[in-house]
């Protein structure tokens, strides 16, 4: 079976999608983006995706290229086209094309590109060993809560870790304290078994896996806690994990040099990427 992508209204085999050379995606990062999860053929937190897809587009003053409900058919005849029943469906939207100017172009349809793959969401090896990080200076721009296309420190950043050997990159503010992953959330386990992750605000995206791993916390009768953390207490935390939409939570068992706690994933982390597993495979799909 073919790949296929859709572009611009027509679902079109992957090799063959393109977008115009002026489109402001290519020539100033002028867009934004979304990573939703496939499971057993559905959406994973598609809601949570839309809504901050909507914020995204509100913020840059883009406007949406369809409604609500079209989306949301489009994406899944294009999951349907491609046969993928586990993946991930990779949606960006631009401000469109127009001959190259800084300011907003006056007449400009935004532009809407859509791609599916296959790809393995139970990373048991990884969930067996856990993975490493390392930390690097946070050099992105103070918009960090819009999901720009925009991400070549993110990029430097994923560089950096494979070339240490680090599945991520935890990305750390002037104060000291760590503010993400390039492509995930962070989060800590307190030697007394508090849960901490980093208070949303302009300087961290509202991982959509985030908050439905913070709800279920709740449910699960664990303390949470969200707030800054520095590095030094994520190197001497309990355990670390984790979040994202393809990794769902994902056990730390190394920070740059150092062993986080007994250097093996740990039981807080297993049981919230069981929690959410189950919440995926039911309400959390659609």
């Amino acid at each position: 079976m073919p790949r296929i992508a859709y572009v611009q209204g027509r679902y079109r085999r992957h090799a063959e999608a393109a977008v115009p050379i002026e489109d402001r995606g290519y020539q100033f990062a002028d867009g934004v983006y979304e990573v939703v999860t496939i499971q057993n053929g559905h959406l994973v937190d598609e809601a949570g995706h839309l809504d901050r897809l909507e914020r995204s587009l509100s913020e840059l003053a883009i406007a949406a290229p369809m409604s609500r409900r079209a989306l949301g058919l489009v994406m899944r005849e294009l999951i349907r086209r491609n046969g993928v029943r586990e993946g991930m469906l990779y949606l960006q939207i631009t401000r469109g094309t127009a001959p190259r100017d800084f300011k907003f172009p006056a007449r400009a349809e935004p532009t809407l590109v859509m791609t599916v793959r296959r790809a393995d969401l139970k990373a048991t090896d990884k969930m067996a060993r856990g993975v490493a990080v390392i930390t690097i200076p946070d050099i992105r721009w103070k918009r960090r809560d819009i999901k720009s296309i925009s991400l070549l420190p993110q990029v430097l950043g994923k560089q950096k870790a494979a070339e240490a050997g680090a599945f991520e990159a935890w990305q750390v503010d002037e104060d000291g304290y760590v503010t993400e992953g390039c492509s995930s959330n962070a989060w800590i386990v307190t030697r007394d078994g508090v849960i901490v992750t980093r208070d949303l605000s302009t300087r961290i995206l509202a991982g959509i896996t985030r908050g439905s791993l913070v709800r279920l916390i709740g449910d699960l009768g664990y303390r949470l806690e969200e707030r800054p953390f520095s590095v030094e207490e994520a190197y001497a935390a309990r355990e670390a994990f984790l979040t994202s939409a393809t990794t769902y939570a994902m056990p730390i068992t190394r920070i740059d040099d150092r062993s986080v706690g007994n250097g093996h994933p740990g039981d807080i982390a297993a049981a919230l990427r069981r929690a959410y597993e189950g919440y995926a495979e039911g309400a959390g799909a659609s």
